[in-house]
């Protein structure tokens, strides 16, 4: 849901006054022509979708003294605070090899997800276990200098500790993870890892791979609850087979164990249970890094409204960002064969730059024309935000092309 965590940070630390560009009707930006080739540069504020909570709004408002409860009224109105528990299922993105392997430790376990039974990992000369699928059952293996069967179970199978942390070796290195580390498929029926973990112990994993463990202790506490709050609404309306949700800023970021901090644990212990609800049944809690200065309404729920987010600051990482495309980008991303002009058609005139962009028109030398969401147009090409406006369009030459 965020890519806070993802980018550096320099915060203004003088005012954390909102300067925004007066708001402005929603209309068609002026046309573009587009040569080929050509170099577009594009100018925003913000980042991510801007529904619900802002990090970095909720940054500026602990500064301001509110604490998490204030915070979490501000971004999610009309809501209360509820208790949630229980475990989350997670998908561990990065183990995307053939088998799940862990290091060696005491307290080890095996369980099969057919039978149920559990069986101790006690072989001492063994340095890593490891689940491999083979057809309907799970070879379970261990290692000294080479790899060594030591049974076959039926169906998938999961690896624990008691509670104690198992150390996970994916293709990108070693993660800590708590709770149970089972091998299981996926719809598609490919082999996944997912993480069975105790509420608790996941928005520990949580808090600080979306925020900074030095931010405010009421910013870290609004995003635990938020955290605990978004993961509780997947865990009860997935459609996923095998999880319940993902591990990266897709759903929101989860580090495991590795992610823990100081900061991060005590925002979580000082929170815990704490969800935000909304008529009884927990709530939609959306974040993201910066809403820009307006947040982003999800028409589906009351309690995502768009309104003015005066706690937003004008750190220069979120506010007059640019990102530069061409024009095979956008052919590609849309499979045009010859994109030859380009128009923002609507905005929704909500903050600076007249609003987010709701429409942009594409334009192909066929006199082909096409008209793409300002969300998609965001996520095909790797912007920041809707909150954008196209600054120039250059031919190779690095020539401008005048504005019609």
């Amino acid at each position: 849901m965020s890519t806070l965590r993802r980018t550096a940070l320099s915060l203004a630390t003088a005012s954390l006054a909102l300067v925004l560009a007066p708001m402005v009707p929603a209309s068609a930006d002026d046309p573009r022509d587009v040569p080929d080739p050509a170099t577009i540069t594009i100018t925003g504020d913000g980042y991510g979708h801007g529904i619900g909570m802002s990090q970095y709004g909720a940054y500026g408002a602990a500064r301001q003294n509110l604490d998490f409860k204030q915070i979490l009224s501000f971004y999610y109105p009309g809501t209360k605070l509820g208790d949630a528990a229980g475990k989350v299922a997670v998908l561990i993105s990065a183990d995307d090899d053939h088998d799940l392997m862990v290091d060696s430790r005491t307290g080890l376990t095996v369980r099969s997800l057919v039978t149920g039974k559990t069986l101790k990992l006690s072989e001492p000369r063994a340095t890593r276990w490891r689940i491999r699928p083979s057809g309907s059952r799970s070879e379970i293996s261990y290692r000294t200098r080479q790899w060594h069967t030591w049974r076959v179970l039926k169906g998938d199978a999961e690896l624990a500790a008691g509670g104690r942390p198992l150390t996970l070796r994916t293709p990108d290195g070693p993660v800590d993870y708590r709770g149970a580390l089972r091998s299981t498929r996926d719809a598609k029926g490919n082999r996944i890892t997912v993480n069975v973990v105790p509420m608790e112990a996941y928005v520990r994993g949580v808090v600080t791979s979306e925020m900074f463990p030095d931010w405010p202790q009421q910013a870290l506490r609004a995003q635990a609850v938020a955290s605990r709050t978004y993961a509780s609404y997947e865990r009860a309306h997935t459609s996923r087979t095998g999880y319940d949700l993902c591990d990266t800023a897709a759903c929101q970021a989860y580090g495991g164990a590795s992610a823990e901090s100081t900061g991060g644990n005590r925002a979580t212990n000082a929170t815990a249970r704490r969800v935000v609800t909304f008529g009884g049944e927990v709530a939609f809690a959306q974040f993201s890094a910066s809403n820009g200065g307006y947040t982003v309404a999800d028409g589906r729920f009351s309690y995502l409204p768009a309104k003015e987010d005066i706690y937003e600051g004008t750190s220069p990482d979120y506010y007059g960002w640019t990102a530069t495309v061409t024009d095979g980008d956008i052919e590609q991303a849309y499979n045009i064969e010859n994109l030859v002009g380009l128009q923002v058609l609507t905005r929704d005139g909500h903050g600076g730059r007249g609003g987010r962009v709701l429409e942009v028109r594409l334009t192909s030398s066929t006199g082909w024309q096409g008209t793409v969401t300002g969300e998609s147009f965001r996520r095909n090409l790797g912007l920041r935000s809707t909150l954008f406006t196209i600054s120039s369009v250059a031919s190779a030459s690095g020539r401008p092309v005048p504005t019609d």
